[in-house]
């Protein structure tokens, strides 16, 4: 990968975030920002363009950039095309990229728009994906959050989680949502809670091993260790009020988790591939 973060820009409230999300990203990791936006086909109507037209659009947002963070190494760019194709060309060897959750052109009640949802999905890399229009972490931040799957925990994403609450100086918030066996969620009969704690007992010891090489690997990060009986989008969801940011892995084929995290998460979210 390219040592660059990439940051996607349009005209929204969402990409403005997106592009001060990663300016601090950038400064932090030492790394250079490429400011990078994506022109329709078809020319946009001359009103419409004023006052961002689509070929300034990466410059006015860099000029910005650069009058808060002088310090910031930053270049923009235009492209013509689909912006999601587009974006995964030009991000493809970059170490990060960076947007906004909806763009300008998102629907009315979609939360996730077309690009966010097709970058999450698809990108060969690690992308980050913003909610809203926030200048900062939380006041009172929980640090950085991950979820986990025991059974099959993909060490791209806690690579990078582990790796962002080092370089935060953050606590690691490693949360587990887990389920009853098939036999006893199936029971007319409510579940005994000797049996209920044997089987957390497990299911705490499968997290702690799981863990232990990046606990290894990265001593100096504090870590809570977190097996909570929710599905994993609502253990992550919770866990995400006052996180700084939630990363979660995504297998070949991105599931429920991955979309509801999306339309609920209230921080940043980075969508690591495996």
């Amino acid at each position: 990968m390219q040592r660059v973060i990439i940051a996607g820009v349009d005209r929204s409230a969402c990409s403005r975030a997106a592009a001060e999300w990663a300016t601090r990203e950038a400064l932090l990791r030492g790394l250079p920002l490429r400011v990078v936006h994506v022109e329709p086909p078809a020319p946009l109507d001359p009103v419409e363009q004023w006052p961002y037209r689509p070929a300034a659009v990466a410059d006015h947002v860099v000029a910005e950039l650069v009058e808060r963070h002088p310090a910031l190494r930053v270049r923009g760019e235009s492209h013509t095309g689909t912006p999601a194709p587009v974006l995964r060309a030009v991000a493809e060897k970059a170490e990060l990229v960076v947007l906004g959750l909806r763009g300008e052109g998102g629907g009315a009640g979609n939360r996730v728009g077309a690009t966010a949802a097709a970058l999450a999905e698809r990108a060969d890399g690690p992308v980050v994906l913003v909610p809203g229009p926030h200048v900062g972490p939380p006041r009172t931040s929980a640090g950085v959050t991950v979820g986990v799957d025991v059974r099959d925990p993909l060490g791209g994403a806690l690579d990078f989680a582990f790796e962002e609450a080092r370089l935060r100086g953050a606590r690691l918030h490693a949360v587990y949502g887990w389920r009853l066996p098939a036999s006893a969620a199936a029971s007319p009969f409510p579940v005994l809670e000797e049996d209920r704690a044997t089987w957390e007992d497990h299911e705490v010891q499968l997290l702690s091993d799981v863990l232990r090489p990046w606990r290894t690997k990265y001593p100096d990060v504090d870590v809570l260790e977190d097996v909570v009986l929710f599905t994993p989008a609502d253990a992550l969801v919770h866990a995400s009020e006052g996180a700084e940011l939630v990363v979660l892995g995504r297998n070949s084929a991105p599931g429920a988790t991955l979309r509801d995290l999306l339309e609920r998460s209230r921080c940043p979210v980075a969508v690591v591939p495996a």
